[in-house]
């Protein structure tokens, strides 16, 4: 079996988290594989059985990676007798031969929620999300398989799709060893600070609630003396990392709340750890990575509501409404002065991760390709379809 995996469109830290350990691992026997993708994405060493093919930087820009795809790479697929494209990146606009079967998978969820979609401004970022759920669901719709990170992800395209996904299969995404739980004698990053503190990890983007976090941390130091500061990590949206600063400003917590930026990706398991609690606020996920490493890291953790974060902590974490900075300062107070109810969730949290590992990740992920594959030679006619 060859196949092809299309990551042009890996470009983030998720694609690439994903590819690194989907090819950190060797592939089955008799299996080939050959990435496509730019001289800009990082990958491991890739061992027997796996080659990297690299295309041209313009490449990974979004319309002109389109039109190759569209029009160039089916040469290539006919070239390299590709028997499965796998498009990990969730776009599927290339048409191929009778016998190559067609692979994605559905990572963003906020071109499907109407909510969340709403937040942005009129521009490019609201009109690039209606193009994308289009686009997405296209791509859903004419795959021989997708694979989705969630149910509930799942359940949310098969109710859009209307009973039309060929066939589907729910593989969660696993977390890195390095987030594994250690001894919290582990020297802590320079860039947390000092003292105790409360952390929150994603990027500051509109759905991810940043602005309703400082709120309720404002709010936690009227409730009671809090020593304790709160970190916010992560890449910025430009247009909603400005709304946090002032809200920042405007609360006064300017001396105990700081926004880091983007780290160095190593550093997080040891910010984990000696995290006194750590937040997850987003309100629209498919699969959570964040929250996965942070219950890998054995830490208490205060979670939004939201599907389909029940679905990944179930009774390990504590949940709060994210849009009510009440709900969220109250259950912080509650927290931060119950030093038996933080380590017993801690514990919990690190239990329930162990479900949740790439090398299961990748080992259902080849075999659900594997299984398609086998079907699409056997199948009558072999038309590139499912039975």
């Amino acid at each position: 079996m060859h196949v092809v995996i299309n990551a042009l469109s890996s470009r983030q830290g998720g694609g690439q988290t994903y590819l690194r350990n989907l090819l950190g691992f060797r592939p089955p026997a008799g299996t080939r594989v050959s990435v496509i993708a730019t001289p800009a994405l990082r990958l491991p060493s890739l061992g027997a059985g796996v080659r990297r093919l690299d295309m041209p930087g313009p490449c990974a820009l979004p319309a002109i990676r389109l039109a190759w795809e569209r029009w160039r790479l089916p040469a290539l697929l006919r070239e390299l007798d590709a028997d499965v494209l796998f498009a990990p990146g969730g776009t599927l606009v290339t048409p191929v031969r009778p016998g190559c079967a067609t692979v994605t998978m559905f990572r963003n969820m906020v071109p499907f929620d109407p909510v969340q979609r709403a937040r942005y401004p009129l521009g490019y970022g609201r009109a690039r999300n209606a193009v994308l759920e289009h686009v997405l669901l296209d791509s859903m719709l004419s795959a021989d398989l997708v694979i989705f990170v969630s149910e509930f992800a799942r359940q949310v395209i098969e109710r859009r799709a209307g009973g039309r996904l060929r066939r589907s299969v729910v593989i969660p995404h696993g977390v890195g060893r390095a987030f594994r739980a250690r001894p919290e004698a582990e020297p802590r990053p320079a860039w947390v600070g000092n003292g105790d503190y409360v952390l929150y990890v994603s990027t500051l983007e509109m759905y991810k609630a940043q602005v309703e976090v400082v709120r309720a941390f404002a709010r936690l130091r009227t409730l009671r003396p809090t020593p304790e500061r709160l970190v916010l990590v992560g890449a910025e949206y430009p247009p909603y990392g400005a709304r946090v600063r002032e809200e920042i400003r405007r609360a006064g917590v300017g001396d105990v709340v700081a926004v880091r930026g983007e780290v160095v990706h190593d550093s997080l398991p040891a910010a984990y750890r000696h995290a006194k609690l750590v937040l997850f606020a987003s309100e629209c996920e498919n699969c959570p990575n964040i929250l996965l490493e942070a219950m890998a890291a054995g830490r208490p953790l205060l979670c939004s509501d939201r599907p389909p974060m029940p679905e990944f902590g179930g009774d390990a974490v504590e949940y709060f409404d994210p849009c009510s900075p009440e709900d969220l300062a109250a259950r912080m107070a509650e927290l931060l002065d119950r030093p038996d109810r933080r380590a017993e969730l801690g514990r919990l949290a690190e239990e329930r991760s162990r479900r949740y590992d790439w090398a299961d990740t990748v080992s259902r992920t080849w075999q659900a390709i594997q299984a398609l594959h086998d079907g699409v030679a056997t199948s009558a006619g072999g038309q590139g379809t499912t039975p």
